[in-house]
């Protein structure tokens, strides 16, 4: 894992948590929450590949 991953999922939090503000604030709650869900779902997005090379590592140091 690199450290830009590691800094582009900390810009998308960043960038959700002010958006997901903005849109509280102004009454669009639903619109928050859709935003910070789908922030959510980039973030996870980037990580599944590193997730299923932790397991394939461990299913070959184990031999499962």
């Amino acid at each position: 894992m690199s450290v830009n991953l590691i800094f582009r999922i900390a810009a998308v939090g960043i960038l959700v948590t002010v958006i997901s503000q903005v849109l509280k604030h102004s009454g669009r709650e639903e619109h928050a929450f859709l935003t910070s869900l789908a922030g959510l779902i980039i973030v996870l997005f980037w990580i599944i590949p590193y997730i299923y090379e932790l397991f394939e590592t461990m299913q070959t140091m184990f031999s499962l």
